[in-house]
């Protein structure tokens, strides 16, 4: 019988090799069933709970040891004032510092005085109300930072010092002033349906540097879109107390009969609204009402059809996240927070939902 030829060693190198892999193989699937079932891994779940090895642990009340000295702006208990006053309190309490609060009367000249008596008390830092712009205050806010405290502002930009101490945490928290007044007046003339020739007036505080643009914006958006415009600069004593303004308004409207938009620049004028429409002899809608920020007192008038149209710019967070930047940088190293709190719009569809939160002086 015919055979074939041998297989040469190469071939049976070739033969060998995957027989011996094949072998191997098997006894360590072996060994590591039998290593398993001495010593069962942990369950999955426990490995999550374990989480990575880290060498950072957090910490309660991180912040426990500095000092910060706040202002809310405005007078304590004040509309707007007090949700900011309320977001730095839950700040302190989350976060340890001890902090001093000083109340200004939105006074632009008392947060400049109040600022040098502060600073002299040296705290870790400072959180203002940028008011006063950034000629009266860049000297003060220099001396501090040379002094080692840091410095942030909140509601109104000193996008001077911001620039120059950002990397030692001079930062921002509220909205883009200009912008903001701008988006309430377009959004204003949409849902009104006003046209061009259409009287509107303006309640507002051009005369301040930096706070006077979210007034600007709106100024300009409505003369844009051809409406005659009529500015009033709100006086310090309406400034300190809205309810001081009333005579001003009705004076305004029995002189301009044919007015149908009012802005108002200040969220405690925008929460007397309903006041000054009543004392001007005005129903519900006659005149179309917008403004900035919600309280309990302008959950009530727009329920009632006095208030028609409210920008949120969130007080709550002006309070809470400039103790909270102060804290980062002073423990961390941190640089400034930049945020804007926002533009959402409040009205009848809506105020449902926010009241609870507008009640207690959160939104």
């Amino acid at each position: 019988m015919e055979r074939g030829p041998k297989p040469s060693r190469i071939g049976r190198i070739w033969i060998v090799l995957p027989l011996a892999a094949a072998m191997t193989v098997a006894v360590w699937t072996q060994g590591a069933r039998q290593a398993a079932s001495q010593q069962a891994p942990a369950p999955f779940s426990r490995l999550l709970a374990l989480g990575p090895a880290t060498r950072f642990t957090p910490q309660a009340k991180w912040c426990s040891g500095a000092r910060i000295v706040f202002f809310p702006g405005g007078p304590a208990g004040g509309v707007f004032a007090n949700n900011v006053y309320n977001g730095a309190r839950q700040a302190e309490l989350d976060l340890g510092p001890r902090v001093q609060y000083v109340f200004s009367d939105w006074d632009p000249q008392k947060m400049i005085q109040q600022f040098k008596e502060t600073a002299a008390t040296r705290p870790d830092g400072i959180a203002v109300m940028g008011h006063p712009g950034d000629a009266a205050f860049d000297p003060l806010i220099e001396d501090a930072e040379a002094n080692g405290i840091i410095v942030t502002s909140g509601n109104t930009q000193l996008p001077k010092m911001e620039q120059r101490y950002a990397a030692k945490g001079f930062g921002y928290v509220g909205q883009d002033l200009y912008g903001s007044g701008s988006a309430l007046a377009a959004e204003a003339l949409r849902r009104s349906g006003l046209k061009a020739g259409a009287r509107a007036m303006v309640w507002g505080l051009l005369s301040q540097p930096t706070r006077g643009l979210r007034t600007k914006g709106a100024i300009d958006t409505l003369k844009k879109a051809g409406l005659t415009v009529d500015y009033l600069e709100i006086d310090s004593a309406t400034n300190a107390d809205p309810q001081a303004g009333t005579p001003t308004f009705t004076g305004y409207v029995s002189s301009h009969p044919d007015v149908r938009l009012v802005i108002t620049d200040h969220g405690g004028l925008t929460a007397t609204v309903e006041t000054y429409l009543k004392t001007a002899g005005k129903k519900p809608g006659e005149i179309y009402a917008a403004g900035f920020d919600l309280s309990p007192a302008t959950v009530t008038s727009i329920r009632g059809g006095w208030t028609n149209l409210v920008i949120d710019q969130q007080p709550w967070l002006q309070g809470y996240l400039p103790i909270l930047n102060i804290c980062l940088t002073k423990v961390y190293g941190f640089s400034g927070l930049h945020i804007d709190t926002g533009g959402g719009f409040a009205d009848k569809n809506n105020i449902n939902f926010l009241a609870p939160l507008a009640e207690k002086e959160v939104r």
